[in-house]
C-alpha cells in the first residue's frame, strides 16, 4: 500500500512538473521543472529497487544534463532572451489538441489491436535482475547500448563546443 501511495505522489510530481515545464514562459523555470521531472523518474527507479538506475538518473540526467541546459541558458545574452515572448494563439492550441487526440487514438488502436490488456494478465511474475539490465546497458553485443551511449556523449560534447563557439565574442 505504501508503494502505491509513493507512486501516486511521484506520478503527480512528474506530470505536474512536465506540464509546467512546457507551459511556462520563463526558461529558467522550465529548466527547474525539468529537474523535478528527472528527480521524480529517479524516485520511480528507487521505488522499483533499481538503485543503480536511480543513481545514474540523478547523476547523469538530473545533475549533468540539467546543468548543461542551465549553462547554455546563461551563455545566451539577456537581450536575446528578453525579446522572446511566446503568445498562445488559438489556432496553435487547436492544432496541438488535434495532434494530441490523433496520438491518443493511435495508442488506443495499437492497444486494442494487439490485445495488450488481455495479455498483461498472462505475464509471468518473473522479474528482470539488475545484473541483466546492467549487462545490457554496457554490453556491445546485439542488444547492447554502449554504442548509442557513446554517440550521445559525442553529440553532447559537440553541443557544448558549439555553445562555447557561439557565445564567444569576436
Amino acid at each position: 500500500m505504501a508503494n502505491i501511495i509513493v507512486f501516486a505522489i511521484l506520478a503527480v510530481v512528474i506530470l505536474g512538473s512536465a506540464v509546467l515545464c512546457v507551459t511556462t514562459k520563463r526558461i529558467m523555470r522550465a529548466a527547474t521543472f525539468l529537474l523535478f521531472v528527472l528527480f521524480g523518474v529517479a524516485g520511480l527507479y528507487f521505488l522499483l529497487d533499481y538503485t543503480y538506475l536511480g543513481a545514474a538518473q540523478i547523476s547523469v540526467y538530473a545533475g549533468g544534463i540539467t546543468m548543461i541546459y542551465i549553462f547554455a541558458i546563461q551563455l545566451v545574452s539577456k537581450r536575446t532572451l528578453q525579446g522572446l515572448v511566446e503568445r498562445m494563439k488559438g489556432s496553435r492550441v487547436a492544432f496541438g489538441a488535434l495532434v494530441t487526440l490523433v496520438g491518443l487514438a493511435t495508442v488506443v488502436v495499437v492497444f486494442l489491436k494487439n490485445q495488450f490488456i488481455n495479455n498483461f494478465e498472462k505475464l509471468p511474475d518473473a522479474e528482470v535482475s539488475i545484473e541483466t539490465i546492467g549487462s545490457q546497458l554496457v554490453g556491445a553485443e546485439k542488444f547492447g547500448y554502449v554504442l548509442p551511449f557513446e554517440f550521445i556523449s559525442l553529440f553532447l560534447l559537440a553541443c557544448i563546443i558549439g555553445g562555447i563557439v557561439i557565445s564567444r565574442k569576436d
